[in-house]
């Protein structure tokens, strides 16, 4: 390792490598950028004003969070509360309002302690996400009727979800540090606006979203707690460690996985111990819940359950889907093992959620919000990213008009089943279109966007621009470098570990 230069030591004539403008990388956002002016000329003066690409991207994601609300505009002024099917037929249906009476929020009940007068008999959420819905309740208004408290409860969620929603804008701004831009396909992304306020994931995307950019920073130790937070809210984000795990093996970064491993469950069990010793009933009801709930919306079983004369029980779905997501892992450990280059980070988180939501039982449509973070990250191609915004956002309006179809009676106003098949459809292969062109990068480094334009693994902290020492295949013949790829001559840039630049032939 290359010490660090002082600042008397270093040239004048020495830089830190110039930001990548999406406009002169990107043909779909050279053409966007028209209708604000076109690219940015090469005298741009970019970061001498207050209009940094934080900031901008900061304005850009509250004003898109805006448009979302104001799509719900039709449910806030009724469709919530009067008629099944007219919250459907307007595409703006929120679990918020309907669970702040359901969830007895409106009579003060303690989440997890006290228990629910329906048939569920606890908060059915993990414990940060109930203690984010609980101080929700506390800012609502608790004069009025229940429609009008009904309505604060959700202006309240909406508000807090909306800091969420910057967080995650700016960490995936910041996490890249030469490609601040790409923050901007999370501000714009369509699916993103329109679930936001459908229930409480943003939560658990806000945490996630801030571990990466720690991780990315070398602060392991704070990874792990903010993922340890992100796994109290919502289960998903545990997944990400189980990449990371076979990262470090391939680097030898044994130790900051251990760091990170050890913030993650400490974190954890912070939050959730003082009610699995006290309320150890309605602590556990998010889990029991999750292994007796049928199969349910957007899945490719709802397809299969709805096409078969003898459909298969819960318990066989969740011991199949069990092995396909085991399957799912093993795949990505060994493709991260033999992979000519060392996988970004990045590009392994994406591909362990998205496997979990093909494989699981249920796909709500909020569910596209964990992954529109690590889908930046891991290939910042602006036509990708669209044509996968644009399948995801064909099945939220497709099951809206399923649900539609279902309570309208014999009106039958909306989309039958066979329609729901082709939505759920298309979700499903936008979603394996993305995944397969992040694998097609990992195995062929020479098109990943991040690497094309000089970078390793931007937030693969310690990992960016280590050397191997536990490599699979063809691979482990090439070199012991995470840079090293037998290919078309690339200049990857300079790594944090390397302190100088290297090539592909190096």
């Amino acid at each position: 390792m290359c010490p660090m230069p002082s600042a008397e030591s270093t040239p004048a004539s020495v830089r830190e490598p110039d930001s990548v403008r999406p406009t002169r990388e990107d043909a779909v956002a050279a053409a966007g950028s028209e209708l604000i002016g076109g690219p940015l000329g090469r005298r741009a003066l970019l970061g001498t004003s207050w209009w940094t690409p934080v900031r901008v991207i900061a304005l850009v994601a509250i004003g898109m969070f805006a448009l979302g609300l104001v799509q719900k505009a039709p449910c806030y002024n009724g469709a919530w509360f009067f008629g099944a099917s007219s919250q459907y037929t307007h595409a703006c249906y929120s679990d918020i309002p309907h669970l702040y009476q359901g969830r007895g929020f409106v009579d003060d009940l303690v989440p997890y302690f006290d228990k629910l007068p329906g048939d569920m008999e606890y908060l059915e959420y993990p414990v940060l996400t109930g203690v984010f819905m609980e101080v929700a309740s506390w800012l609502t208004t608790g004069s009025g009727s229940i429609q009008h408290q009904e309505q604060w409860y959700w202006m309240v969620n909406a508000g807090m979800l909306m800091v969420c929603a910057v967080v995650i804008a700016v960490c995936v701004t910041r996490t890249h540090a030469r490609r601040p831009w790409d923050g901007l396909l999370v501000a714009l992304a369509p699916a993103f606006a329109l679930t936001a306020t459908i229930n409480w994931d943003l939560l658990a995307v806000a945490l996630t979203s801030a571990a990466v950019l720690m991780w990315s920073r070398m602060r392991p130790v704070a990874f792990g707690v903010l993922l340890g937070l992100a796994t109290a809210a919502k289960l998903y984000p545990f997944l990400i460690l189980g990449p990371l795990l076979v990262l470090c093996w391939r680097a030898g970064r044994w130790r900051e996985f251990g760091k990170a491993l050890g913030g993650a469950v400490v974190a954890w069990l912070v939050v959730n111990l003082p009610v699995m010793l006290f309320a150890f009933d309605g602590w556990s009801k998010f889990y029991t819940f999750s292994q007796e709930r049928g199969v349910d919306f957007g899945s490719f079983w709802l397809i299969l359950v709805h096409n078969t004369d003898n459909p298969p029980s819960t318990e066989t779905v969740n011991t199949l889907a069990t092995l396909l997501m085991l399957l799912c892992c093993g795949a990505i450990a060994a493709l991260t093992l033999i992979a000519p280059r060392r996988p970004r980070f990045a590009q392994l988180a994406f591909l362990i959620i998205a496997a979990f939501i093909l494989t699981n039982k249920v796909y709500s449509p909020q569910y596209v919000l964990w992954l529109v973070p690590l889908a930046v990250l891991a290939r910042p191609k602006w036509r990708d990213f669209l044509i996968w915004q644009a399948c995801e956002v064909a099945y939220f309006l497709g099951i809206w008009m399923y649900l539609a179809y279902t309570t309208s009676g014999d009106a039958h106003k909306g989309l039958p089943t066979d329609g729901y098949h082709w939505a759920i459809g298309v979700h499903l292969l936008g979603t394996l279109f993305l995944c397969v062109m992040v694998v097609r990068d990992i195995l062929m480094p020479d098109r990943d966007p991040v690497r094309q334009t000089g970078d390793d693994d931007p937030s693969g902290g310690v990992l960016d621009g280590t050397r191997d020492v536990f490599v699979l295949g063809p691979a482990a013949r090439t070199g012991q470098h995470s840079a090293h790829f037998e290919g078309p001559l690339v200049r990857w840039g300079a790594g944090r570990q390397t302190g100088g630049s290297l090539s592909a032939n190096e």
